[in-house]
């Protein structure tokens, strides 16, 4: 769900089964007020109790839900509400009973409840289907078949509106059923029977099966026992009985789960961290250069890295990179690209033959057929001179006399798609106080709410102002840019930057 609405969204849930319960109690305490109306709703004194409670523990499962995240949470909070509302549309009902000159309000509300009804079955299913990961040919006709009976039923109930197709209420304030009534129970009996042999046949911890199950049995187990003696309410009750089962077994099992990989994936962040330089100033000793660089990642783990290192006493090497993908798999294929890299340099290479040995030895073991666009310049301390080669990277951006430009290199072809590929040296002659900053393509295409890229111009514009900068500085400033561009909405992909400010001997 984007950023931008799941917020509001979730405060209005909050809200609304918080008014909810509110709202139950104050038409009690208005029906105790009320000899009349306490006459009329003392047969469903328990049904108003129990719509009373249910609401306000509704207000309490949401509250409790808000701050979580996983699989099928947003489905989960989606029931909540719904019950919620049945408890007051429930309530709503009852308040009005027996009464004609609310025959057209008690007819609103009927519908209404009717079509929450639906809204609720159609969110238990995707709750379900999300967390117990339903799979194969059944589960792929169901996912179809849902959503169309859905609609179909909505316009069955809407048809009433018009015509008393299936239910009206009479000039009493009575409900009164037709012949064809039960064309409203086709979209629960087909969902209820496809959604029990999902279940099933699920690969889950029975436990999770019997939480699940409980949902669509238990209501009617109770009202065949009870034979409705207890009146709507107590159905509504069981719901969420069953939705605070599924919500102790399944959602805190996926919860755990959830936790546990969380746990992993920042071990698998802080390897990767530990894997890039980042003890700054680099080599204290070098008064020729200062660097710095900086990497962080969309998700828990990136694609995205960078490396420098001294190749003999007069010549330092500069790679940044770019890994097809994210998370776990880049992050494993980035380390195999960095050391081969960082291997190859260290002979004493031309920038070109790094790129074209490394991307022999990549493309030997890439049966997953990820690919690299990588960067890498090798500086001669003693004279400035850069000599640089691009696999299919980002152009870099040079300060010369005080003013960042787009450097347009040739591109090679990208490391890992296909051995024995050529690629060309270029060289760049820096003077003192002239600068090189590299990046990947998270940067240019840094997206805000609106699917506006931030583009490389954007980049240069925040370079240049301020181009006497020294490196952290200039890392800073541009990523404060993208940070204002972007603003609310979720990165897109990892942001990795690395600048050389060469100063001469």
């Amino acid at each position: 769900m984007n950023q931008k609405y799941q917020k509001p969204l979730l405060l209005f849930g909050l809200l609304f089964t918080i008014v909810s319960a509110l709202l139950c109690i104050v038409l009690t305490y208005a029906a105790f007020g009320d000899l009349d109306t306490y006459t009329r709703m003392l047969p469903y004194l328990y049904d108003c109790g129990m719509d009373t409670m249910g609401a306000m523990v509704c207000a309490a499962l949401f509250f409790g839900c808000i701050k979580q995240d996983g699989e099928g949470t947003s489905s989960f909070r989606a029931l909540t509400v719904m019950i919620s509302a049945c408890f007051l549309m429930n309530f709503f009902l009852y308040y009005i009973a027996f009464m004609p000159q609310h025959r057209t309000l008690t007819f609103a509300i009927v519908l209404l409840s009717k079509l929450i009804d639906l809204v609720m079955i159609f969110f238990f299913y995707r709750y379900v289907k999300i967390t117990l990961s339903f799979k194969g040919r059944l589960a792929s006709v169901t996912n179809i078949l849902v959503p169309v009976l859905m609609v179909c039923e909505v316009l069955i109930l809407l048809s009433n509106l018009f015509y008393p197709v299936t239910f009206q209420i009479n000039a009493d304030g009575l409900y009164l059923s037709s012949e064809v009534a039960l064309i409203e129970d086709i979209f629960l009996l087909t969902t209820t029977v496809l959604t029990v042999i999902l279940i099933i046949r699920s690969d889950n911890p029975r436990g999770q099966k019997a939480a699940a199950l409980t949902f669509l049995f238990m209501p009617i187990l109770i009202y065949l026992l009870v034979m409705g003696e207890f009146g709507n309410a107590s159905q509504y009750g069981f719901c969420l009985m069953s939705l605070i089962i599924m919500y102790c077994v399944i959602f805190n099992a996926k919860t755990t789960k959830l936790a546990s990989t969380q746990t992993e994936l920042n071990m698998a962040t802080e390897i990767q961290a530990s894997m890039l330089p980042s003890i700054f100033p680099a080599f204290p000793q070098k008064e020729e250069f200062d660097l710095y660089a900086s990497m962080d990642p969309a998700k828990e783990v990136g694609g995205d890295f960078y490396d420098f290192f001294m190749i003999d006493d007069n010549h330092l090497g500069i790679v940044i990179a770019d890994v097809s993908g994210k998370g776990v798999p880049a992050a494993l294929f980035m380390m195999i690209s960095k050391t081969v890299l960082q291997n190859f340099a260290k002979l004493g290479l031309s920038a070109a033959e790094v790129l074209s040995k490394a991307n022999d030895a990549i493309c030997a073991q890439n049966k997953m057929q990820m690919f690299v666009t990588a960067w890498i310049g090798i500086l001669e301390l003693s004279t400035g001179r850069m000599k640089c080669s691009s696999a299919g990277h980002e152009y870099p951006a040079i300060c010369h006399e005080g003013r960042y430009e787009l450097f347009e290199d040739e591109h090679g072809l990208v490391l890992g798609a296909m051995d024995g590929v050529p690629y060309e040296d270029y060289e760049v002659t820096l003077h003192a106080g002239d600068k090189i900053f590299v990046y990947t393509d998270g940067v240019p295409e840094a997206m805000n709410a609106n699917s506006e890229l931030y583009g490389m111009e954007r980049m240069v514009d925040a370079l240049n102002t301020n181009p006497l900068a020294d490196p952290k500085e200039a890392l800073r400033i541009v990523r404060a840019s993208v940070d204002e561009f972007v603003g609310t909405a979720e990165q897109f992909d990892d942001l990795t930057m690395c600048c050389l400010e060469y100063k001469g001997k």
